[in-house]
């Protein structure tokens, strides 16, 4: 990557994590903080505070990426994060759940997910995008975890107020970094990798493979959003103080990443993905029967919350990667904003659904909800596809005729080790999936630079 290259990944991840840490540093604490506030005694209300940033996420999504086609991506992303803020502040200073939930609904409503990701393609080569949306996802990642295990720390410091503002604070600081340390893309395109296409939206949501996909990021998000309605106040019940939550989160958490690494290391360098991912939610289902059955005794929940983190990041890392490979190379970006948007659901109705379960059938319930969801997710993951071991690269080759473009398509095509060959001639990129191992790169540069001759 070049060093443009580097500093546009590492600002938009910069941008990406500014603003989830904000989001996320209130998981841990937010129930707690809701049992003083008016209404803050309905878990519904709660549930529905914590879900409606999903909501709203999900809805103005790919709007916002659209706008960023016409407008500029930047001008979309500064007003995502200027509405960002103001729901943070709303958030802040608010009297009762009911102006809280306001605030998330606010909070939700900049949705820049698909702005940045187009504004990120605009400033990274085709060869080099996967490494900077990997860069995005790991950040994103580490902000999580770092959330939950400071969001108590600054509990005890700051409060939740004071954690909103906080989070209002560093949305601002997120235009900065737009505005100073991201370079200005020199026009803005369409990107098959990376963006939405309205045009390809029916064949994605056709494929079962892909929906199998989006159903499992849908039940794995509901799952956390209904998990972080009850946890926090099931440790607090058990006697362990909440500045002290850190304590179980931050052994949990380092210890699902040392099992979580190799599992994912067998999984891709092996070719024995579907195994490790079937045996991930096999896991996740077990963690939610641990929560359901162990949720009023201390032990029972560290226990359980340490095999809920060892399947949610082995899942969570693996998804993406598999929405990858298993969407035709032509829509990567349509089945990319499908399977965000399901993630988006998850949250809300997982925040919405958890909530009116623990209000009215109490704790335990909600984690039978959640039990079956995994167990559907295990049903249908264990007729998925197995991934191949392939990889996806672009050249760029010039805007070429139809004709032409179907021509180059046919000889890529037929290259050894081309899975999918795919060329967009008013974009003038050559996508192809071809095999990780053993396929004829040379011969494929061959004809792709006499086409860009």
């Amino acid at each position: 990557m070049t060093r443009a290259e580097k500093r546009a990944a590492s600002g938009l991840a910069a941008i990406f994590g500014l603003r989830m840490l904000g989001m996320f540093l209130i998981l841990p604490v937010f129930a707690l903080y809701a049992e003083d506030l008016p209404g803050g005694d309905n878990h519904t209300l709660v549930g529905l505070a914590l879900g409606m940033y999903g909501l709203t996420q999900a809805i103005l999504m790919i709007p916002f990426g659209m706008a960023s086609d016409r407008i500029g991506r930047k001008k979309v992303i500064i007003f995502g994060l200027i509405v960002f803020a103001f729901g943070s502040f709303v958030a802040m200073a608010a009297t009762d759940i009911y102006w809280t939930i306001f605030g998330r609904a606010l909070q939700g409503a900049g949705a820049i997910s698909a702005a940045v990701t187009a504004m990120l393609a605009d400033l990274t080569r085709e060869e080099h995008r996967t490494k900077a949306m990997a860069l995005v996802g790991s950040t994103i990642g580490i902000t999580f975890a770092v959330s939950l295990v400071a969001g108590p720390a600054l509990n005890r410091v700051i409060g939740v107020p004071g954690i909103f503002a906080l989070t209002g604070v560093l949305a601002l600081a997120a235009i900065w970094v737009v505005k100073v340390w991201v370079p200005d893309p020199a026009d803005s395109h369409y990107h098959a990798d990376a963006q939405a296409n309205p045009a390809k939206l029916k064949d994605v949501l056709r494929d079962g493979q892909l929906a199998r996909l989006d159903f499992g990021i849908f039940a794995l998000h509901a799952a956390q959003m209904a998990m972080f309605v009850v946890v926090p106040v099931a440790l607090k019940n058990s006697g362990l103080a909440v500045d002290q939550h850190w304590a179980v989160y931050l052994p949990v958490l380092l210890g699902s990443f040392v099992l979580m690494v190799p599992a994912i290391i067998v999984g891709e360098k092996r070719g024995q993905m579907k195994p490790v991912f079937i045996g991930a939610v096999a896991l996740m289902l077990l963690a939610q029967l641990g929560f359901a059955f162990g949720i009023d005794h201390f032990w029972g929940i560290v226990w359980a919350l340490f095999f809920y983190f060892v399947a949610f990041n082995l899942l969570e890392a693996s998804l993406p990667s598999l929405i990858s490979k298993l969407a035709p190379v032509s829509a990567k970006g349509t089945a990319m904003g499908v399977y965000n948007t399901a993630q988006a659901l998850g949250l809300f109705f997982g925040g919405v659904f958890g909530g009116w379960l623990a209000q009215h059938h109490g704790f335990q319930a909600v984690f039978i909800f959640c039990v079956v969801l995994m167990a559907a997710w295990l049903v249908a993951s264990l007729s998925m596809k197995a991934p191949p071991a392939i990889k996806t690269r672009m050249f760029r080759v010039g805007v070429m005729p139809a004709d032409q473009a179907a021509l180059l398509k046919a000889q890529l095509a037929e290259v050894a080790g081309v899975v999918e060959a795919v060329v967009l001639a008013e974009e003038g990129v050559a996508m192809l999936k071809v095999s990780i191992k053993g396929w004829d790169e040379a011969g494929a540069r061959s004809l792709l630079d006499t086409a860009a001759a």
